[in-house]
């Protein structure tokens, strides 16, 4: 028969208060146990000493003899010191999904055109005032005068 030490749920709606059970792993999760070795109350403060009550000679017992604890259960045994758990380790867990990675490959393309826009831009801005300078600098040609010749029928007057 596979035992383990797991939680069985009680407390009303909203309000979870759990026993530390050692039951038969085909039971239900709040059905038969086999014995009650502590409780949870996960409303308590963290730093509460009544959170988490193990008498830790039965778990110690249970686990000589061969009782799989949950992994919730792992982490309260580890805490207490009575069995050391393996830290678990996901390197995916922090990546963006495929669909994130797309809009950031999309932002990124967005963001190149219009740092290349800009830098066109510039260089049409900087390339229209070196020409603005240069006709500016360079001597303007001056105006032909041109003498009006008076109308053929008139007489000027001198």
């Amino acid at each position: 028969m596979a035992v383990s030490i797991r939680l069985s749920r009680g407390g009303s709606k909203k309000r979870p208060y759990y026993r530390i059970v050692v039951a038969d792993a085909r039971a239900p999760r709040d059905g038969q146990f086999i014995e009650k070795i502590g409780t949870y109350n996960p409303l308590l403060a963290k730093d509460d000493a009544n959170r988490i009550v193990l008498n830790g000679d039965r778990a110690k017992h249970w686990l000589s003899v061969g009782a799989q604890p949950t992994d919730r259960v792992a982490r309260f045994l580890d805490a207490a010191g009575l069995r050391e758990r393996a830290a678990r380790n996901n390197p995916n867990k922090g990546q963006p999904g495929d669909k994130a990675k797309e809009r950031l490959e999309e932002q990124a393309k967005k963001a190149e055109e219009a740092a290349e826009a800009a830098k066109a831009a510039e260089e049409a801005a900087a390339a229209a005032k070196a020409e603005a300078e240069a006709a500016a600098a360079a001597p303007a040609p001056e105006p032909e005068v041109v003498a009006e010749e008076a109308p053929a029928g008139e007489a000027s007057e001198a």
